[in-house]
């Protein structure tokens, strides 16, 4: 809810303390930027005390730095564009509010990674979100809103056909066949936990509205109302990411169509790309990721320093906060904003065709200290 009392309290005395905060909306926001945005609301009602409730709420890691804030709607990232411009700034790279942003969905202009080694690559993944334009975003978002977009969403995806072919199963009235299908399929998304997300009021009304789509071969599904409107995910098993790139692509296209057949088109801008609820997934809001076996290579020190230089990011395969098991990771695009689909998705490619030679000298004990140094910095 807006804040009433701007009025009867000051700026400083409403003023939350981040002293002890470390995420990029602390870092950002002034006593002056609070000042001049808290009498400002959204025409949805969406207030910058609601922009900034879960970086409050959750002060952060020492060691890794989060967000801190949210959009409740697309006219969020304008209406405070004081506090976004600089955390868009801080989390992508320097990227100014006078930039624009690059969009590449043609999978013809990835090169390689048509044969990443499958002794090391054991699945392949490519995720993006979706907004539907002028609906709430999930923070923010109305029952009737919400079960709005699943509406939306099912029409869409019901007109996918031949290998995109599928069925939606609404978590509400899901069978305990049709759940546990899902969970070893490793489909199901489940009602948040995290704090952030709680904070954020992702999991209000939990599970109305809510669902996952998926093709008849299983490689290719839609989350629909959870973090964003919509997650759309290709992946397979092997290490064959042009495949899983492409059918991605080509089911992107297909939803969009089938939207706009609809009247509706997603949220875009030609500055910030594809408008997401979390500034960190602006732009392509693409995540293309490997699970990586690397047990030898992962134990180098520079294992980190590398991963910085080739723009990439580990993580446990069991997601965010989760520990590596094996010497098997995750290994993801670090970046969303500023590069195009396709140059994120290369970067990937490139990044595991690197760190598989690596590990291949390290079994043969071999020093892969030259093949570090002459990494450079993308």
């Amino acid at each position: 809810m807006p804040n009433t009392n701007t009025t009867k309290y000051t700026a400083k005395e409403e003023l939350p303390d981040l002293s002890k905060h470390n995420n990029h909306m602390a870092k950002c926001l002034t006593e002056d930027i609070y000042k001049k945005m808290r009498s400002r609301q959204t025409q949805n009602g969406f207030s910058i005390d609601n922009v900034i409730q879960t970086g409050v709420d959750n002060p952060g890691h020492p060691f890794i730095m989060t967000v801190g804030c949210v959009a409740g709607d697309e006219e969020s990232y304008e209406t405070f564009a004081e506090l976004f411009d600089p955390v868009i700034q801080a989390r992508h790279n320097g990227y100014k509010k006078t930039d624009k942003h690059k969009t590449d969905l043609n999978p013809e202009h990835l090169k390689g990674g048509d044969c990443l080694d499958e002794k090391y690559v054991l699945s392949s993944r490519v995720r993006t979100g979706r907004s539907i334009r002028g609906l709430c975003l999930p923070p923010h978002c109305s029952r009737a809103e919400r079960r709005k977009v699943e509406e939306i969403s099912c029409k869409a995806l019901g007109k996918l056909g031949g290998e995109l072919n599928g069925k939606y199963y609404p978590l509400s009235k899901m069978t305990d066949k049709e759940q546990e299908q899902l969970i070893d399929d490793h489909f199901l998304f489940d009602k948040p936990v995290s704090p952030l997300l709680l904070s954020a009021g992702m999991a209000r009304d939990w599970p109305d509205a809510r669902g996952i789509w998926h093709n008849d071969k299983k490689n290719f599904l839609v989350w629909v109302n959870e973090e964003d409107h919509l997650r759309v995910i290709s992946m397979q098993k092997g290490g064959n990411m042009k495949e899983v790139f492409t059918r991605w692509c080509q089911g992107l296209g297909d939803i969009e169509k089938h939207m706009k057949d609809l009247g509706r088109e997603y949220m875009w801008n030609e500055h910030l790309g594809y408008i997401l609820t979390c500034p960190s997934n602006l732009g392509t809001g693409v995540r293309a990721g490997v699970h990586l076996k690397i047990p030898l290579f992962s134990q180098q020190p520079k294992f980190e320093e590398v991963l910085k230089k080739l723009r990439l990011q580990k993580r446990g395969t069991g997601g965010v906060d989760t520990a590596a098991e094996g010497g098997t990771f995750d290994i993801s695009n670090a970046d969303r904003l500023g590069f195009s689909e396709v140059e994120l998705v290369q970067m990937v490619v490139d990044g595991v065709e690197f760190m598989i030679e690596c590990e291949k000298k390290l079994e043969q004990g071999q020093s892969i200290e030259e093949d570090i140094q002459q990494l450079k910095q993308k």
